[in-house]
């Protein structure tokens, strides 16, 4: 035995423990000590073996820092068939969560009792995997088949009671697992029960709909554009249907393989990874210690401000919301009932719930009300003189330590801290939009921002359900400030030839939630039209030529019924509008643009590629700490499609070289000034070089 398994005895029953903190992965360690276990107990006089984990959970899956590297034996399959042909019964107690392999070896023991708050599932389909340790084969005959493949589809844990329901466990523990789990054993023993293998049980086909699987695959298919972790998951338990479990675990295995070298979930895998390290500030001790945040000011009950403070409800901190008069005040207090009822009508809360998260919710007219509290957080238009103005009130009403914390999307937070005396206070807490939906928070690190105020609002970010990433000063931070070239080049599109619908066919294609000429229809024309007109040496692209053409027509997108689109009044479906392709003809021809045709590969690398590029600057600037932060910021913010990794890793997929020569190539061919190629990206070229190491 290893320190990581050990092995003792309880009378007739033998106790295997997994001891691997902080979450029992099943490395190659653990397997290999696991084999010698099992060959240990089973050949004991022992009447029955209990599996357990030590610590917080029971096994929460495979160890993927593993994924990739060449296998070492023993297989995770090979220790789970071991586990099942033990010759007395195992039963496997479950606490925590158990998680895909960890869940496999679960339904491999024969008996499965389980502590009433366990969790159940299989999240591999979420990193663009399937269950390949016989997951597929077995699940189908302990739940169903209907049943198994939703369950494993969801990629979502069940809980203890939804599994006995299902068949997954056979009892729920009262009082210590242990203890239970060694009374069960001891009773399957008395009882001369013998071991029970799930991989011997029938499968229920007389329960499967005609044309199950085929319609599953269609539905799957409209909801998973361009994964084919689902697909595959679908041919598995069809397989368990038709093959005996021996062959179905050999097709398993075949599809897991597959799908662990496809690129789609090489970037699912980088995204698992990326995500935790942006918690992580570099040059920051991990045990800075934090200033409390019990209590929120939000400047602004707008769209905006009313959104922010549902999180912090949410999370059970109470928030006062200040407006300038009760009726904004109000209107604001009012939206974010109307958004709790909404999604209480969906049955994502209960009205218990909406009563008790607007009672953390209060509203003044007077900054007078925030001298107490322990965070502040601005919300009002992006004009800095406002700003200017809101942290001057600030500063002279908070309490000494109270953070300050601005939302803006583009302005300089050193400017905003400067007119303050407690510039060590103030950062920025960049909110995507719908902040109550949207994942995404920037966290702009100013100057002279403390390290325990950053250190505080990353935690923070977690309790209220955020991902954070830390940005430094600059205009738009990360994300905003490389999305001009992606704007530019789907106008520059259209004038070229392509047509808005075949830009953002593409780009839905590539896979983005939306095309760029529709987000522009969402979010409103009128925006981006404003604050071109408010630039002092404004500059005349041809790009933007459209786009202020479509809002001096009063298309302003979405909310006026017309944009690059035109929508239809009751279902807001988008619909091609010859008045805007005439529109985008005619001023091609004024400024002389031969129209041509575009591949959906031109067009992506035409829109993607500036968001590399500028990418690339975002790092040597030291804007982002690392190459993977981007990458958050567009999958969490931005709609890129987390398959791809995001952008700096789907150029790592391309190829520096290949992105680099392509931009040259635009450079030499379309607007010069719009394709100079980064440096770092030049250099990564020269070097055969990633961004993400």
């Amino acid at each position: 035995m290893s320190q990581i398994v050990t092995l003792e005895r309880r009378g007739d029953i033998e106790i295997i423990t997994i001891d691997n903190p902080p979450v029992n992965v099943f490395s190659h360690a653990v397997r290999a000590a696991l084999m010698d276990a099992f060959d240990e107990a089973d050949a004991s006089d022992s009447r029955a073996i209990v599996l357990r984990c030590a610590g917080r959970t029971y096994v929460a899956g495979a160890d993927i820092t593993e994924f990739g590297k060449p296998p070492q034996e023993p297989l995770l399959p090979d220790l789970l068939n071991r586990i099942e042909n033990c010759s007395k019964p195992v039963i496997a107690a479950l606490h925590g969560t158990a998680l895909g392999g960890g869940l496999e070896s679960a339904i491999a023991s024969h008996y499965r009792i389980a502590v009433p708050d366990a969790r159940l599932g299989f999240p591999e389909v979420l990193l663009g995997l399937l269950p390949g340790a016989g997951g597929t084969q077995r699940v189908p005959r302990l739940m169903g088949v209907e049943v198994a493949l939703d369950f494993i589809l969801a990629g979502k844990p069940i809980s203890a009671d939804a599994a006995l329901a299902s068949g997954l466990i056979d009892r729920i523990a009262a009082g210590n697992l242990l203890e239970a789990a060694l009374a069960y054993a001891q009773e399957l023993a008395d009882n001369g029960a013998v071991p029970r293998c799930s991989s011997k049980l029938p499968i229920d086909l007389d329960s499967v709909a005609e044309n199950f699987f085929e319609q599953k695959r269609a539905a799957v298919a409209r909801k998973t554009r361009g994964v084919p972790a689902p697909q595959r998951i679908i041919d598995c338990v069809e397989a368990a249907t038709k093959l005996d479990f021996r062959q179905g675990s050999a097709f398993e295995r075949e599809k897991f393989v597959e799908l662990m070298n496809s690129p789609e979930s090489a970037g699912l895998r980088h995204v698992f990874f990326a995500e935790r390290q942006a918690s992580k500030i570099e040059g920051i001790a991990r045990n800075t210690p934090l200033r409390p945040v019990n209590s929120v000011g939000i400047i602004g009950a707008g769209t905006m401000g009313g959104g922010i403070a549902m999180n912090f409800a949410n999370a059970g901190i109470a928030v006062t919301l200040l407006e300038l008069n009760t009726e904004a005040l109000d209107r604001g207090i009012g939206i974010c009932r109307k958004n709790y009822q909404r999604s209480a009508a969906k049955g994502r809360f209960t009205p218990e719930q909406v009563e008790h998260f607007m009672g953390l919710i209060s509203g003044t007219t007077s900054y007078e009300d925030l001298t107490d509290v322990d965070l502040v957080i601005e919300a009002v238009f992006e004009d800095p003189q406002i700003k200017y103005e809101v942290f001057r009130k600030l500063d002279a009403v908070c309490k000494p330590g109270a953070i300050l914390a601005s939302n803006t999307s583009y302005q300089d937070i050193d400017a905003i801290a400067a007119v303050t005396s407690r510039a060590q206070d103030v950062l920025g807490m960049h909110f995507f939009s719908p902040a109550n939906v949207m994942k995404l928070l920037e966290v702009v690190r100013g100057e002279k921002t403390a390290d325990d105020v950053l250190a505080t609002v990353m935690k923070l970010a977690k309790k209220i359900r955020k991902v954070a990433v830390l940005s430094r000063v600059g205009y738009g931070f990360i994300g905003n400030r490389m999305l001009g070239g992606y704007f530019r080049e789907a106008q520059m599109l259209l004038l070229e030839g392509a047509t808005p619908s075949q830009v953002d066919g593409a780009m839905q294609s590539f896979g983005m939630a939306m095309g760029p000429l529709a987000v522009g229809d969402l979010a409103g024309l009128d925006i981006g039209y404003k604050a071109r007109q408010a630039l002092p040496d404004r500059p005349d692209h041809p790009a933007t030529h459209v786009a202020d053409q479509l809002v001096e027509m009063g298309r302003l997108g979405q909310k006026t019924g017309a944009g690059y689109y035109r929508y239809d009044a009751e279902t807001r479906k988008r619909l091609v509008d010859p008045e805007v392709e005439a529109l985008i003809r005619a001023e091609a021809g004024r400024l002389a643009i031969e129209p041509r045709t575009f591949s959906d590969e031109e067009i992506v690398a035409r829109v993607i590629y500036p968001l590399i590029n500028e990418g690339a600057r975002v790092l040597e600037e030291g804007i982002a700490q690392r190459a993977s932060d981007i990458d958050i910021v567009y999958i969490y913010g931005y709609g890129f499609p987390a398959h791809r990794g995001g952008p700096m890793f789907y150029a790592d997929t391309v190829g520096a070289k290949a992105v680099y020569d392509r931009i040259c190539e635009f450079r030499d061919t379309l607007r010069a000034d719009d394709w100079q190629p980064a440096p770092l990206l030049e250099k990564l070229a020269a070097d055969n070089g990633r961004f993400n190491s």
